[in-house]
């Protein structure tokens, strides 16, 4: 039997990709036209994950989600002015609110996956953890812990949360019916402030990338382009069928998350991942409550800087809802950059009290 050329697995991989557009357009257009909020993005995404269950090999790229990432780093900083900047003051309160709420949700949600579902503790911290999903499965795949359920659990809290918010907070009156266009209209006249714009935002974005910042080619594209903004260097925006064509890409970045996920392994981990769900959102509600009553904010946009979702998708989000994403951007930066610093120690941490416990455990006796 002769080995698939290249140029065979190159076809393969192009028609994967392909299709995958193809559901992402469906999806996307559908709500979109139709004016569901973020309905670009969560179309997509509920397409594609409907597409990916039902057995089709759907693949993004990395490489392009990559620069969707940048993109959508762009068009967030594009919003930014002086006026944006006012409610700063807000941020130290809501933040510390913030971090507490996500160390709740982290061991909350772990409890509830070892009492519940029986699952061990370092599984269950790591599929509780608010964020950080490829972190959360290196970590998992170097400490033995079970990556098919969380990665299950953590992919299923993302999907809900990006598709499930938008339609949340309209029915709740918070959000408007009709989709915002977060882009602009093309000026011919403006290209050399675009190009100038997109240069500087992807290189901001690789250094931030090779330093390893946490997010570094969203919040590193964001950040230049808002000082680009805020200064008054530039003043454009992303044309709006490049904005709205990266929501719809990157709904299929989201929902491709589980292509190869077999419907009998999902159904086995669904009760875990919408319970662990469940646990999240009402201790960020909760949470989210208690700030509003403290400080004058817009619901809306709380609750998407709360959300327990991927911080790429909460952005997109914010901007496609009409609420403040600088005060989004902030939350969810130091979130993961929170995540990211205290899970491999606690999981580690964990890890050696189940090593221990095992070890300590009575010889069996017949």
């Amino acid at each position: 039997m002769s080995l698939p050329s290249a140029t065979e697995s190159i076809a393969s991989t192009a028609r994967r990709f392909a299709e995958t557009l193809v559901f992402a357009a469906i999806g996307g257009l559908t709500l979109g036209i139709l004016g569901v909020p973020a309905g670009f993005l969560s179309g997509s995404i509920l397409m594609v994950a409907m597409a990916s269950l039902a057995g089709r090999p759907l693949l993004m790229p990395v490489v392009l989600m990559r620069v969707l990432v940048v993109l959508i780093g762009t068009s967030l900083g594009a919003v930014v002015t002086p006026a944006t900047l006012k409610g700063m003051a807000t941020y130290p309160l809501s933040i510390a609110v913030l971090l507490v709420a996500m160390t709740f949700i982290s061991i909350v949600g772990a409890a509830y996956l070892c009492v519940v579902h029986g699952w061990d503790k370092m599984t269950a911290y790591l599929a509780a953890a608010p964020g950080g999903l490829s972190q959360v499965i290196a970590l998992g795949a170097e400490l033995d812990a079970d990556i098919r359920a969380i990665a299950i659990v953590q992919t299923v809290r993302v999907v809900i949360v990006a598709a499930g918010l938008p339609a949340g907070l309209s029915l709740l009156g918070l959000v408007g019916r009709s989709a915002r266009s977060i882009g602009g209209v093309f000026d011919p006249a403006k290209l050399g402030e675009l190009t100038v714009l997109v240069i500087a935002s992807t290189v901001t974005a690789l250094i931030a990338f090779r330093i390893r910042f946490p997010g570094g080619l969203l919040f590193g594209a964001m950040l230049a382009s808002a000082a680009l903004h805020g200064t008054g260097v530039v003043d454009v925006r992303m044309p709006w069928w490049v904005t709205n064509t990266v929501m719809i890409a990157f709904g299929a970045v989201t929902g491709s998350r589980f292509a190869g996920t077999p419907l009998r392994l999902l159904a086995h981990f669904m009760g875990a991942a919408v319970g662990s769900f469940a646990v999240a959102v009402v201790i960020a509600a909760l949470f989210a409550a208690a700030l509003l009553a403290m400080v004058p904010l817009p619901t809306a946009e709380v609750m998407i800087a709360y959300a327990p979702g991927a911080v790429d998708a909460m952005m997109l989000l914010a901007l496609a809802l009409n609420v403040d994403p600088v005060y989004v951007g902030a939350h969810h930066l130091m979130r993961i950059f929170v995540v990211s610093m205290a899970m491999p120690l606690m999981a580690r941490r964990a890890g050696r009290q189940l090593k221990a416990s095992e070890a300590f455990k009575p010889p069996f006796e017949e």
